[in-house]
Protein backbone atom coordinates (compact mmCIF):
# COMPACT_ATOMS: atom_id res chain seq x y z
CA UNK A 1 0.00 0.00 0.00
CA UNK A 2 1.51 3.30 -1.10
CA UNK A 3 0.71 6.72 0.37
CA UNK A 4 1.30 9.89 -1.64
CA UNK A 5 1.10 13.62 -1.13
CA UNK A 6 0.37 16.05 -3.94
CA UNK A 7 -0.12 19.78 -3.30
CA UNK A 8 -0.74 19.07 0.36
CA UNK A 9 -3.31 16.33 -0.29
CA UNK A 10 -2.55 12.87 1.04
CA UNK A 11 -3.99 10.00 -0.96
CA UNK A 12 -3.61 6.28 -1.61
CA UNK A 13 -2.74 4.84 -5.00
CA UNK A 14 -4.77 1.76 -5.92
CA UNK A 15 -4.14 -0.59 -8.83
CA UNK A 16 -7.55 -2.28 -9.11
CA UNK A 17 -11.20 -1.31 -9.36
CA UNK A 18 -14.74 -2.53 -8.88
CA UNK A 19 -15.64 -5.62 -6.90
CA UNK A 20 -11.99 -6.56 -6.38
CA UNK A 21 -11.51 -3.29 -4.48
CA UNK A 22 -14.46 -3.71 -2.09
CA UNK A 23 -13.53 -7.34 -1.42
CA UNK A 24 -10.03 -6.36 -0.20
CA UNK A 25 -10.24 -5.60 3.56
CA UNK A 26 -7.22 -3.29 3.55
CA UNK A 27 -8.69 -1.07 0.81
CA UNK A 28 -12.43 -1.47 1.30
CA UNK A 29 -14.39 1.54 2.57
CA UNK A 30 -17.78 -0.14 2.24
CA UNK A 31 -20.53 2.45 1.98
CA UNK A 32 -18.07 5.33 2.53
CA UNK A 33 -16.65 5.54 -1.01
CA UNK A 34 -17.28 9.07 -2.31
CA UNK A 35 -19.16 9.91 -5.51
CA UNK A 36 -15.87 10.73 -7.22
CA UNK A 37 -14.29 7.43 -6.13
CA UNK A 38 -17.35 5.46 -7.23
CA UNK A 39 -17.06 7.01 -10.67
CA UNK A 40 -13.30 6.60 -11.08
CA UNK A 41 -13.07 3.16 -9.48
CA UNK A 42 -16.09 1.62 -11.27
CA UNK A 43 -18.14 1.09 -8.11
CA UNK A 44 -21.55 2.18 -9.42
CA UNK A 45 -23.79 -0.86 -9.28
CA UNK A 46 -21.40 -2.64 -6.92
CA UNK A 47 -22.54 -0.57 -3.91
CA UNK A 48 -25.93 0.82 -2.84
CA UNK A 49 -26.58 4.40 -3.97
CA UNK A 50 -26.24 6.31 -0.69
CA UNK A 51 -22.83 6.78 0.92
CA UNK A 52 -22.10 7.13 4.65
CA UNK A 53 -19.40 8.94 6.59
CA UNK A 54 -16.89 7.09 8.73
CA UNK A 55 -18.69 8.21 11.90
CA UNK A 56 -22.02 6.95 10.59
CA UNK A 57 -20.42 3.60 9.84
CA UNK A 58 -18.84 3.47 13.30
CA UNK A 59 -22.19 4.22 14.94
CA UNK A 60 -23.86 1.44 12.95
CA UNK A 61 -21.27 -1.26 13.63
CA UNK A 62 -21.03 -0.31 17.31
CA UNK A 63 -24.79 -0.78 17.71
CA UNK A 64 -24.54 -4.18 16.02
CA UNK A 65 -21.59 -5.10 18.24
CA UNK A 66 -23.56 -4.25 21.39
CA UNK A 67 -26.35 -6.61 20.30
CA UNK A 68 -24.05 -9.64 20.47
CA UNK A 69 -24.88 -11.52 23.69
CA UNK A 70 -21.51 -13.03 24.70
CA UNK A 71 -17.82 -12.10 24.51
CA UNK A 72 -17.07 -14.82 21.94
CA UNK A 73 -20.01 -13.65 19.78
CA UNK A 74 -18.64 -10.12 20.01
CA UNK A 75 -15.21 -11.46 19.02
CA UNK A 76 -16.66 -13.23 15.97
CA UNK A 77 -18.50 -10.05 14.97
CA UNK A 78 -15.35 -7.93 15.23
CA UNK A 79 -13.31 -10.53 13.33
CA UNK A 80 -15.86 -10.50 10.51
CA UNK A 81 -15.59 -6.70 10.42
CA UNK A 82 -11.79 -7.00 10.28
CA UNK A 83 -12.18 -9.38 7.34
CA UNK A 84 -14.35 -6.84 5.48
CA UNK A 85 -12.96 -3.41 6.34
CA UNK A 86 -9.77 -3.05 8.37
CA UNK A 87 -9.80 0.75 8.54
CA UNK A 88 -13.30 0.76 10.03
CA UNK A 89 -12.39 -2.05 12.44
CA UNK A 90 -9.38 -0.18 13.80
CA UNK A 91 -11.23 3.13 14.00
CA UNK A 92 -13.95 1.41 16.04
CA UNK A 93 -11.57 -0.42 18.40
CA UNK A 94 -9.32 2.60 18.95
CA UNK A 95 -12.36 4.73 19.77
CA UNK A 96 -13.60 2.11 22.26
CA UNK A 97 -10.25 0.68 23.36
CA UNK A 98 -10.96 -0.06 27.03
CA UNK A 99 -14.23 -1.79 26.16
CA UNK A 100 -13.04 -3.79 23.15
CA UNK A 101 -9.44 -4.77 23.89
CA UNK A 102 -10.56 -7.60 26.23
CA UNK A 103 -12.66 -8.88 23.31
CA UNK A 104 -10.02 -8.52 20.60
CA UNK A 105 -7.35 -10.11 22.80
CA UNK A 106 -7.26 -11.53 26.33
CA UNK A 107 -9.31 -13.01 27.80
CA UNK A 108 -11.73 -13.68 24.90
CA UNK A 109 -9.04 -14.67 22.41
CA UNK A 110 -8.35 -17.72 24.57
CA UNK A 111 -11.80 -19.11 23.81
CA UNK A 112 -11.25 -18.29 20.14
CA UNK A 113 -8.00 -20.28 20.20
CA UNK A 114 -9.72 -23.31 21.72
CA UNK A 115 -12.44 -23.31 19.05
CA UNK A 116 -10.27 -22.06 16.17
CA UNK A 117 -10.77 -24.98 13.79
CA UNK A 118 -14.54 -24.82 14.28
CA UNK A 119 -14.75 -21.02 13.84
CA UNK A 120 -12.34 -20.80 10.89
CA UNK A 121 -13.79 -18.87 7.95
CA UNK A 122 -11.10 -16.78 6.26
CA UNK A 123 -7.32 -17.21 6.45
CA UNK A 124 -5.23 -14.39 7.88
CA UNK A 125 -1.43 -14.35 7.89
CA UNK A 126 0.62 -17.39 6.92
CA UNK A 127 0.76 -21.03 8.04
CA UNK A 128 4.23 -22.55 7.94
CA UNK A 129 4.09 -26.33 8.40
CA UNK A 130 7.11 -28.36 9.43
CA UNK A 131 6.54 -30.74 6.53
CA UNK A 132 6.77 -27.81 4.09
CA UNK A 133 9.70 -26.01 5.68
CA UNK A 134 11.87 -26.63 2.61
CA UNK A 135 9.38 -24.39 0.76
CA UNK A 136 9.75 -21.54 3.25
CA UNK A 137 10.73 -18.92 0.64
CA UNK A 138 7.72 -19.72 -1.54
CA UNK A 139 5.40 -19.67 1.48
CA UNK A 140 6.71 -16.30 2.66
CA UNK A 141 6.31 -14.90 -0.86
CA UNK A 142 2.56 -15.41 -0.38
CA UNK A 143 2.35 -12.74 2.30
CA UNK A 144 -0.33 -10.23 1.26
CA UNK A 145 2.23 -7.41 1.04
CA UNK A 146 5.97 -7.50 0.37
CA UNK A 147 7.16 -4.70 2.68
CA UNK A 148 6.34 -6.41 5.99
CA UNK A 149 7.98 -4.78 9.01
CA UNK A 150 6.40 -6.74 11.90
CA UNK A 151 5.93 -10.50 12.30
CA UNK A 152 4.30 -12.19 15.29
CA UNK A 153 4.92 -15.95 15.32
CA UNK A 154 3.81 -18.77 17.62
CA UNK A 155 4.08 -22.54 17.56
CA UNK A 156 0.94 -22.80 19.71
CA UNK A 157 2.54 -24.73 22.58
CA UNK A 158 1.77 -22.40 25.49
CA UNK A 159 -1.27 -20.34 24.58
CA UNK A 160 -2.06 -17.97 27.45
CA UNK A 161 -2.91 -20.21 30.42
CA UNK A 162 -4.49 -22.84 28.19
CA UNK A 163 -1.44 -24.85 27.17
CA UNK A 164 -1.03 -26.54 23.79
CA UNK A 165 -3.71 -25.34 21.35
CA UNK A 166 -1.97 -26.41 18.15
CA UNK A 167 -3.21 -24.52 15.09
CA UNK A 168 -5.64 -22.66 17.33
CA UNK A 169 -2.62 -20.72 18.51
CA UNK A 170 -2.92 -18.65 15.33
CA UNK A 171 -5.63 -16.63 17.08
CA UNK A 172 -2.87 -15.14 19.23
CA UNK A 173 -0.64 -13.65 16.47
CA UNK A 174 -3.79 -12.40 14.70
CA UNK A 175 -4.89 -10.68 17.91
CA UNK A 176 -1.40 -9.47 18.78
CA UNK A 177 -0.80 -7.82 15.40
CA UNK A 178 -4.14 -6.04 15.86
CA UNK A 179 -2.87 -4.64 19.16
CA UNK A 180 0.27 -3.32 17.47
CA UNK A 181 -1.99 -1.43 15.07
CA UNK A 182 -4.34 -0.13 17.77
CA UNK A 183 -1.59 0.67 20.25
CA UNK A 184 1.31 1.95 18.17
CA UNK A 185 -0.24 2.75 14.82
CA UNK A 186 1.69 0.21 12.78
CA UNK A 187 -0.13 -0.08 9.46
CA UNK A 188 -2.07 -3.37 9.22
CA UNK A 189 -0.70 -4.03 5.74
CA UNK A 190 2.81 -4.17 7.22
CA UNK A 191 1.97 -6.67 10.01
CA UNK A 192 2.09 -10.43 9.44
CA UNK A 193 0.81 -13.11 11.85
CA UNK A 194 2.44 -16.53 11.35
CA UNK A 195 1.69 -19.95 12.80
CA UNK A 196 4.67 -22.31 12.85
CA UNK A 197 3.04 -25.76 12.81
CA UNK A 198 5.23 -28.45 14.37
CA UNK A 199 2.32 -30.64 15.50
CA UNK A 200 0.44 -30.79 18.79
CA UNK A 201 0.40 -32.92 21.93
CA UNK A 202 -3.21 -31.99 22.64
CA UNK A 203 -5.01 -35.34 22.42
CA UNK A 204 -8.44 -33.75 22.04
CA UNK A 205 -7.28 -31.82 18.99
CA UNK A 206 -5.66 -34.87 17.42
CA UNK A 207 -8.96 -36.75 17.80
CA UNK A 208 -11.05 -33.88 16.39
CA UNK A 209 -11.91 -34.59 12.71
CA UNK A 210 -12.20 -30.83 12.08
CA UNK A 211 -8.76 -29.97 13.49
CA UNK A 212 -6.85 -27.95 10.87
CA UNK A 213 -3.23 -28.40 11.98
CA UNK A 214 -0.64 -31.13 11.49
CA UNK A 215 -1.97 -34.38 12.94
CA UNK A 216 1.03 -35.69 14.82
CA UNK A 217 2.82 -35.09 18.10
CA UNK A 218 5.05 -32.06 18.41
CA UNK A 219 8.51 -32.23 16.96
CA UNK A 220 11.23 -31.99 19.58
CA UNK A 221 15.01 -31.82 19.79
CA UNK A 222 17.01 -31.47 16.60
CA UNK A 223 13.95 -31.86 14.36
CA UNK A 224 12.23 -28.93 16.06
CA UNK A 225 15.38 -26.79 16.09
CA UNK A 226 15.95 -27.40 12.37
CA UNK A 227 12.44 -26.16 11.56
CA UNK A 228 12.95 -22.99 13.60
CA UNK A 229 16.37 -22.44 12.00
CA UNK A 230 15.00 -22.71 8.46
CA UNK A 231 12.11 -20.45 9.39
CA UNK A 232 14.43 -17.73 10.71
CA UNK A 233 16.68 -17.99 7.66
CA UNK A 234 13.63 -17.60 5.44
CA UNK A 235 12.48 -14.53 7.35
CA UNK A 236 15.94 -12.98 6.99
CA UNK A 237 15.87 -13.54 3.23
CA UNK A 238 12.29 -12.42 2.61
CA UNK A 239 11.89 -9.63 5.19
CA UNK A 240 15.45 -8.66 6.24
CA UNK A 241 14.39 -5.55 8.19
CA UNK A 242 11.27 -6.93 9.88
CA UNK A 243 10.89 -7.23 13.65
CA UNK A 244 10.14 -10.81 14.72
CA UNK A 245 8.17 -11.22 17.94
CA UNK A 246 8.18 -14.70 19.48
CA UNK A 247 4.81 -15.40 21.11
CA UNK A 248 3.57 -18.15 23.45
CA UNK A 249 6.36 -20.68 22.90
CA UNK A 250 6.68 -23.46 25.50
CA UNK A 251 8.88 -23.11 28.58
CA UNK A 252 11.43 -25.53 27.14
CA UNK A 253 11.90 -23.42 24.03
CA UNK A 254 11.00 -19.78 24.67
CA UNK A 255 14.16 -18.56 26.41
CA UNK A 256 16.39 -20.88 24.40
CA UNK A 257 15.05 -19.53 21.09
CA UNK A 258 15.23 -15.93 22.30
CA UNK A 259 18.88 -16.30 23.31
CA UNK A 260 19.80 -18.17 20.15
CA UNK A 261 18.39 -15.61 17.72
CA UNK A 262 18.34 -12.24 19.48
CA UNK A 263 21.73 -11.27 17.99
CA UNK A 264 20.99 -12.78 14.58
CA UNK A 265 17.60 -11.27 13.85
CA UNK A 266 15.71 -8.24 15.16
CA UNK A 267 13.48 -9.99 17.68
CA UNK A 268 12.11 -10.21 21.20
CA UNK A 269 9.81 -12.36 23.32
CA UNK A 270 6.91 -10.46 24.85
CA UNK A 271 6.07 -13.20 27.37
CA UNK A 272 9.56 -12.83 28.84
CA UNK A 273 10.77 -9.31 28.08
CA UNK A 274 7.46 -7.47 27.77
CA UNK A 275 6.25 -8.93 31.06
CA UNK A 276 9.52 -7.89 32.68
CA UNK A 277 9.20 -4.35 31.40
CA UNK A 278 5.62 -3.73 32.54
CA UNK A 279 6.40 -5.06 36.02
CA UNK A 280 9.51 -2.89 36.15
CA UNK A 281 7.44 0.16 35.14
CA UNK A 282 5.13 -0.43 38.10
CA UNK A 283 8.16 -0.80 40.36
CA UNK A 284 9.68 2.44 39.04
CA UNK A 285 6.45 4.27 39.92
CA UNK A 286 6.22 2.78 43.41
CA UNK A 287 9.92 3.13 44.21
CA UNK A 288 10.10 6.78 43.14
CA UNK A 289 7.06 7.46 45.34
CA UNK A 290 9.02 5.93 48.25
CA UNK A 291 11.99 8.13 47.27
CA UNK A 292 14.15 5.03 47.03
CA UNK A 293 15.92 3.08 44.28
CA UNK A 294 15.76 -0.42 42.82
CA UNK A 295 19.01 -1.31 44.56
CA UNK A 296 17.44 -0.45 47.94
CA UNK A 297 14.89 -3.27 47.58
CA UNK A 298 14.98 -7.01 48.18
CA UNK A 299 12.78 -9.07 45.87
CA UNK A 300 10.89 -12.31 46.56
CA UNK A 301 9.55 -14.10 43.47
CA UNK A 302 6.93 -16.77 44.02
CA UNK A 303 6.77 -18.85 40.86
CA UNK A 304 9.87 -18.50 38.71
CA UNK A 305 9.06 -19.53 35.16
CA UNK A 306 9.44 -17.46 32.00
CA UNK A 307 7.54 -14.48 33.39
CA UNK A 308 9.49 -14.51 36.65
CA UNK A 309 12.76 -14.73 34.74
CA UNK A 310 11.77 -11.83 32.49
CA UNK A 311 10.84 -9.60 35.41
CA UNK A 312 13.97 -10.50 37.40
CA UNK A 313 16.20 -9.90 34.39
CA UNK A 314 14.73 -6.43 33.80
CA UNK A 315 15.10 -5.57 37.49
CA UNK A 316 18.75 -6.66 37.39
CA UNK A 317 19.45 -4.35 34.44
CA UNK A 318 17.67 -1.52 36.25
CA UNK A 319 19.97 -2.04 39.25
CA UNK A 320 23.04 -2.25 37.02
CA UNK A 321 21.94 1.15 35.67
CA UNK A 322 22.05 2.39 39.28
CA UNK A 323 25.67 1.32 39.64
CA UNK A 324 25.52 -2.24 40.97
CA UNK A 325 27.44 -5.13 39.47
CA UNK A 326 25.42 -7.99 37.99
CA UNK A 327 26.28 -10.19 40.98
CA UNK A 328 25.29 -7.51 43.48
CA UNK A 329 21.97 -7.07 41.68
CA UNK A 330 21.20 -10.80 41.58
CA UNK A 331 22.04 -11.09 45.28
CA UNK A 332 18.92 -9.01 45.97
CA UNK A 333 16.60 -11.52 44.24
CA UNK A 334 15.09 -14.62 45.86
CA UNK A 335 13.40 -17.06 43.42
CA UNK A 336 10.90 -19.49 44.94
CA UNK A 337 9.62 -22.45 42.93
CA UNK A 338 7.33 -25.37 43.71
CA UNK A 339 10.08 -26.90 45.87
CA UNK A 340 10.74 -23.70 47.81
CA UNK A 341 13.66 -21.32 47.46
CA UNK A 342 15.61 -22.31 44.34
CA UNK A 343 19.18 -23.42 45.06
CA UNK A 344 21.93 -24.05 42.54
CA UNK A 345 22.26 -27.70 43.64
CA UNK A 346 18.60 -28.46 42.79
CA UNK A 347 19.17 -28.79 39.01
CA UNK A 348 17.15 -25.65 38.27
CA UNK A 349 15.65 -24.93 34.84
CA UNK A 350 17.66 -22.90 32.33
CA UNK A 351 15.81 -19.68 33.20
CA UNK A 352 16.21 -20.28 36.96
CA UNK A 353 19.96 -20.96 36.90
CA UNK A 354 21.16 -17.32 36.76
CA UNK A 355 19.18 -16.50 39.91
CA UNK A 356 19.49 -19.73 41.93
CA UNK A 357 20.85 -19.18 45.44
CA UNK A 358 23.81 -20.88 47.07
CA UNK A 359 23.23 -22.80 50.30
CA UNK A 360 25.65 -20.45 52.04
CA UNK A 361 23.21 -17.59 51.37
CA UNK A 362 20.79 -18.95 53.98
CA UNK A 363 23.34 -19.82 56.65
CA UNK A 364 22.02 -18.39 59.88
CA UNK A 365 18.39 -18.32 58.72
CA UNK A 366 15.77 -19.78 61.08
CA UNK A 367 14.33 -22.68 59.05
CA UNK A 368 12.14 -25.71 59.71
CA UNK A 369 13.70 -27.62 56.82
CA UNK A 370 16.78 -26.23 55.09
CA UNK A 371 16.04 -28.41 52.04
CA UNK A 372 12.69 -26.73 51.45
CA UNK A 373 12.70 -23.03 52.31
CA UNK A 374 9.14 -21.66 52.16
CA UNK A 375 7.88 -18.32 50.88
CA UNK A 376 7.16 -17.12 54.41
CA UNK A 377 10.63 -18.13 55.63
CA UNK A 378 12.22 -16.33 52.69
CA UNK A 379 10.20 -13.16 53.23
CA UNK A 380 10.96 -13.21 56.96
CA UNK A 381 14.69 -13.98 56.80
CA UNK A 382 15.61 -12.01 53.66
CA UNK A 383 13.48 -9.06 54.81
CA UNK A 384 12.09 -8.61 51.31
CA UNK A 385 10.38 -5.34 50.39
CA UNK A 386 8.93 -6.42 47.03
CA UNK A 387 6.79 -9.54 46.56
CA UNK A 388 6.04 -10.74 43.03
CA UNK A 389 3.79 -13.67 42.15
CA UNK A 390 3.76 -15.51 38.81
CA UNK A 391 2.87 -18.95 40.17
CA UNK A 392 -0.77 -19.37 39.21
CA UNK A 393 -1.44 -20.58 42.78
CA UNK A 394 -4.45 -18.81 44.35
CA UNK A 395 -4.04 -18.04 48.03
CA UNK A 396 -0.25 -18.38 47.96
CA UNK A 397 0.19 -14.90 49.45
CA UNK A 398 -1.27 -15.70 52.85
CA UNK A 399 -2.21 -13.14 55.47
CA UNK A 400 0.91 -14.11 57.42
CA UNK A 401 3.14 -13.50 54.39
CA UNK A 402 1.50 -10.14 53.70
CA UNK A 403 1.78 -9.03 57.34
CA UNK A 404 5.46 -10.02 57.34
CA UNK A 405 6.00 -7.82 54.27
CA UNK A 406 4.59 -4.89 56.28
CA UNK A 407 7.07 -5.65 59.07
CA UNK A 408 9.95 -5.56 56.58
CA UNK A 409 9.14 -2.09 55.22
CA UNK A 410 6.68 0.74 55.85
CA UNK A 411 4.97 0.34 52.48
CA UNK A 412 5.66 -2.98 50.70
CA UNK A 413 5.20 -3.44 46.96
CA UNK A 414 3.03 -6.48 46.29
CA UNK A 415 2.41 -7.71 42.75
CA UNK A 416 0.21 -10.84 42.37
CA UNK A 417 0.59 -11.09 38.60
CA UNK A 418 -0.91 -14.48 37.77
CA UNK A 419 -3.96 -14.62 35.55
CA UNK A 420 -6.79 -15.28 35.10
CA UNK A 421 -8.29 -13.86 38.28
CA UNK A 422 -9.02 -17.32 39.65
CA UNK A 423 -5.27 -18.08 39.69
CA UNK A 424 -4.13 -14.85 41.33
CA UNK A 425 -1.93 -15.35 44.42
CA UNK A 426 -4.16 -13.04 46.48
CA UNK A 427 -6.68 -10.25 46.06
CA UNK A 428 -6.20 -6.50 46.42
CA UNK A 429 -8.73 -6.53 49.28
CA UNK A 430 -6.64 -9.09 51.18
CA UNK A 431 -3.47 -7.05 50.65
CA UNK A 432 -5.14 -3.86 51.88
CA UNK A 433 -6.53 -5.64 54.95
CA UNK A 434 -3.22 -7.30 55.91
CA UNK A 435 -1.14 -4.15 55.39
CA UNK A 436 -3.78 -1.73 56.76
CA UNK A 437 -3.73 0.06 53.43
CA UNK A 438 -0.02 0.85 53.58
CA UNK A 439 1.09 -0.83 50.36
CA UNK A 440 1.55 -0.55 46.62
CA UNK A 441 -0.48 -3.00 44.54
CA UNK A 442 -0.59 -4.05 40.90
CA UNK A 443 -2.13 -7.23 39.53
CA UNK A 444 -1.96 -9.34 36.40
CA UNK A 445 -5.73 -9.74 36.20
CA UNK A 446 -8.47 -7.11 36.26
CA UNK A 447 -9.93 -6.32 39.69
CA UNK A 448 -12.56 -3.78 40.76
CA UNK A 449 -11.43 -0.72 42.73
CA UNK A 450 -10.53 -1.26 46.39
CA UNK A 451 -11.35 0.92 49.37
CA UNK A 452 -8.29 2.32 51.16
CA UNK A 453 -8.80 4.59 54.15
CA UNK A 454 -12.24 5.64 52.95
CA UNK A 455 -11.40 6.28 49.31
CA UNK A 456 -11.84 4.13 46.24
CA UNK A 457 -8.65 3.29 44.36
CA UNK A 458 -8.32 1.68 40.95
CA UNK A 459 -6.12 -1.40 40.91
CA UNK A 460 -3.35 -1.06 38.30
CA UNK A 461 -3.22 -4.01 35.92
CA UNK A 462 0.14 -5.06 34.47
CA UNK A 463 -1.02 -5.34 30.86
CA UNK A 464 1.81 -5.97 28.39
CA UNK A 465 0.03 -3.73 25.90
CA UNK A 466 1.56 -0.80 27.75
CA UNK A 467 4.94 -2.03 26.50
CA UNK A 468 5.15 -4.17 23.36
CA UNK A 469 3.47 -1.86 20.79
CA UNK A 470 5.83 0.98 21.66
CA UNK A 471 8.88 -1.29 21.80
CA UNK A 472 7.97 -2.65 18.37
CA UNK A 473 7.46 0.79 16.87
CA UNK A 474 10.64 2.16 18.43
CA UNK A 475 12.73 -0.76 17.18
CA UNK A 476 11.32 -0.48 13.65
CA UNK A 477 11.67 3.29 13.18
CA UNK A 478 15.12 3.39 14.78
CA UNK A 479 16.36 0.66 12.40
CA UNK A 480 18.24 -1.02 15.24
CA UNK A 481 19.62 -4.46 14.32
CA UNK A 482 18.66 -5.89 17.72
CA UNK A 483 16.43 -5.28 20.74
CA UNK A 484 18.55 -5.00 23.88
CA UNK A 485 17.74 -5.40 27.57
CA UNK A 486 18.42 -1.70 28.10
CA UNK A 487 15.71 -0.85 25.56
CA UNK A 488 13.19 -2.59 27.80
CA UNK A 489 14.53 -0.69 30.81
CA UNK A 490 14.11 2.53 28.81
CA UNK A 491 10.55 1.50 27.94
CA UNK A 492 9.78 0.89 31.64
CA UNK A 493 11.17 4.28 32.63
CA UNK A 494 9.22 6.06 29.89
CA UNK A 495 5.98 4.42 30.98
CA UNK A 496 6.56 5.22 34.64
CA UNK A 497 7.45 8.82 33.75
CA UNK A 498 3.81 9.29 32.69
CA UNK A 499 2.84 8.82 36.36
CA UNK A 500 3.55 11.62 38.84
CA UNK A 501 4.92 10.97 42.32
CA UNK A 502 1.61 12.23 43.73
CA UNK A 503 -0.39 9.80 41.57
CA UNK A 504 1.89 6.91 42.52
CA UNK A 505 1.53 7.73 46.22
CA UNK A 506 -2.23 7.29 45.80
CA UNK A 507 -1.74 3.90 44.12
CA UNK A 508 -2.02 4.96 40.47
CA UNK A 509 1.15 3.25 39.26
CA UNK A 510 0.29 3.21 35.54
CA UNK A 511 -1.28 5.74 33.14
CA UNK A 512 -4.75 5.15 31.75
CA UNK A 513 -4.79 2.48 29.02
CA UNK A 514 -7.35 4.55 27.09
CA UNK A 515 -4.40 6.85 26.31
CA UNK A 516 -2.55 3.95 24.65
CA UNK A 517 -1.42 5.90 21.57
CA UNK A 518 0.38 8.50 23.70
CA UNK A 519 1.81 5.73 25.89
CA UNK A 520 3.17 3.90 22.84
CA UNK A 521 4.56 7.11 21.37
CA UNK A 522 6.53 7.81 24.56
CA UNK A 523 7.75 4.22 24.84
CA UNK A 524 8.75 4.13 21.16
CA UNK A 525 10.73 7.35 21.50
CA UNK A 526 12.54 6.01 24.58
CA UNK A 527 13.44 2.79 22.74
CA UNK A 528 14.61 4.65 19.63
CA UNK A 529 16.64 7.06 21.78
CA UNK A 530 18.30 4.16 23.63
CA UNK A 531 19.11 2.54 20.27
CA UNK A 532 20.67 5.78 19.03
CA UNK A 533 22.66 6.35 22.22
CA UNK A 534 23.96 2.77 22.07
CA UNK A 535 25.18 3.33 18.51
CA UNK A 536 22.56 0.97 17.08
CA UNK A 537 19.84 3.22 15.67
CA UNK A 538 19.38 6.20 13.38
CA UNK A 539 21.40 9.20 14.49
CA UNK A 540 18.79 11.93 14.80
CA UNK A 541 18.44 14.64 17.45
CA UNK A 542 15.63 14.17 19.96
CA UNK A 543 13.25 16.56 18.20
CA UNK A 544 13.62 14.75 14.86
CA UNK A 545 13.39 11.35 16.51
CA UNK A 546 10.13 12.32 18.21
CA UNK A 547 8.78 13.56 14.90
CA UNK A 548 9.82 10.32 13.18
CA UNK A 549 7.97 8.25 15.79
CA UNK A 550 4.84 10.41 15.65
CA UNK A 551 4.72 10.49 11.84
CA UNK A 552 5.11 6.70 11.68
CA UNK A 553 1.85 6.10 13.58
CA UNK A 554 -1.01 5.28 11.21
CA UNK A 555 -4.41 6.76 11.98
CA UNK A 556 -7.38 4.62 10.89
CA UNK A 557 -9.15 7.21 8.75
CA UNK A 558 -10.23 7.03 5.12
CA UNK A 559 -7.97 8.76 2.60
CA UNK A 560 -8.90 9.57 -1.01
CA UNK A 561 -8.08 6.86 -3.58
CA UNK A 562 -6.56 7.41 -6.99
CA UNK A 563 -6.39 4.73 -9.61
CA UNK A 564 -3.03 4.08 -11.24
CA UNK A 565 -2.50 1.31 -13.77
CA UNK A 566 -0.19 -1.40 -12.43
Amino acid sequence: MMFYKKKGEKYIQVAFKGRMLVEHPIYNKGSAFTEQEREQLELYGVLPEHNLTMEQQVSKVYKNYKKEPTPIKKYIYLLSLLDRNETLFYHLVLKNAEEMLPIVYTPTVGEAAKTFSHLFTRPRGLYVSANKISEIDRILSRAPFSNINLIVVTDGERILGLGDQGAGGMAIPVGKTSLYVVGAGLHPALCLPIFLDVGTNNKELLKDPLYLGLRHKRLTGTEYDNVVEEFVKGIKRSFPHALLQWEDFGKGNALRILNRYRERVLSFNDDIQGTGAIAAAVLYSAIKSKKEKFKDQRYAFFGFGQAGYGIANTIVHAMIGEGLSEKEAKDRIYPIGHKGLVFDDMKPHEYQQPFARNRNDVAGWKLKNSNRVSLLETVKNAKTTVLIGTSGQPGAFTEEVLKQMSKNTDKPIILPLSNPTSKCETTPEAIVKATKGKCYIATGSPFPPVSIMGRKQKVPQCNNMYIFPGVGLGAIVSMTPKVTNQMFVAASKALSAMVTIEEAAKGSLLPDLSNIRKVSENVAFAVAKEARDAGLGVRLPDSELKKLVRNSMWKPNYLPYRYEKP
